[in-house]
Order: C-alpha cells, then structure tokens, then sequence
C-alpha cells in the first residue's frame, strides 16, 4: 500500500509541476511547438484554462466538479482497500485514478479551473493534462481488467472452489 501511495504522491506531484510550469512558461506564449515529424505537427503545448470537464463540458460548475470529483477519489480509495488482494494491475489502475482526481481537484480548489496544456494536433481533440492521462489510462486499465483479467481470477477461485470441495468429500 505503501508504494501505491508513493505512485499517487508522483503522479500528483508531476501534475503539479507541469502545471506550475505551463502557468508561468506556457502562458506568456499561449502555444509552443512539442512534437512534430517534419512539418507534421502532432502535439502542440496550448496553455488552457478548463472550468469545466472534458472537452469543456459542464463549464462553470466548478462546486459540481469538486464534489463529484471528491466523491469519485473517496470511492476508489475505499474500493482500493476493498480489492487490495486482488491484482496487482487492479491497485496500480485505481491508484491512477486516484491521482488524477486528485491532481485536478488540487486546481479547482486554488484557481476554480483546471490547467490543460497538451493538445493533439494530428486530430482535433481536446487539451488535457497530468491528471486527465491518468485518468484516462486508469479507464483504458479498468476495462481491460474487467475484460480479461478479473474473468481469469473468477475462473481460479472457482477451481480452486471445486477441488476444496472435492478434497473434503474424499476426507
């Protein structure tokens, strides 16, 4: 648990410095050149005040995102240590999820928006941050548990279930 909490402390504290970075670098010059093969731009760093969600949804309801932010970092905490056992991959996917509320809770706090700062050029698609890409490698993680490998422990305990009860049948 203890190294998951340092995985959470990490993350959060990236998500912090990027951001503090993107305020005081990033802002003055409101776009800069990141990645790009040849004249191909594809990520750009875009400086982006967020009050909302993603893609800007649900602008302004900042004592919204803050409660249901609070409450969804509550719940994967308790079901952190309700799963702890389980799977490794399971604790290091709730963790990112974790970390990620709480990296763009920290902001709605401080500045009543969340600072995004990459943007996908290659695609027209939403700037994000830190904390998004956690969150959403968190949900890319959750589902592949949920598709491939919780099936796997359900079907181990389950023959791990029959040859208990066979054994005591033979007792």
């Amino acid at each position: 648990m203890i190294i998951l909490a340092l995985l959470a402390a990490v993350l959060i504290g990236a998500d912090q410095l990027v951001k503090y970075w993107a305020i005081h670098e990033l802002r003055p010059v409101g776009s800069m050149d990141f990645i790009h093969i040849g004249s191909t731009k594809i990520i750009d760093l875009t400086y982006l005040e967020n009050d909302g969600a993603i893609f800007g949804s649900m602008s302004g309801q900042r004592w919204f995102l803050i409660g249901f932010t609070s409450l969804v970092v509550i719940a994967g905490i308790v079901v952190l240590l309700k799963v702890y056992r389980r799977s490794k991959f399971l604790n290091v996917a709730i963790t990112l999820f974790i970390a990620g509320g709480i990296g763009n809770l920290i902001d709605r706090f401080r500045f009543a928006y969340v600072v995004d700062m990459f943007e996908i050029k290659l695609f027209r698609f939403a700037i994000f941050n830190v904390a998004d890409i956690c969150v959403t490698f968190a949900f890319i993680m959750l589902i592949w548990y949920a598709l491939f490998i919780d099936p796997k422990i359900e079907k181990a305990k389950k023959s791990e279930s029959v040859l208990t009860e066979k054994a005591e049948e033979n007792e």
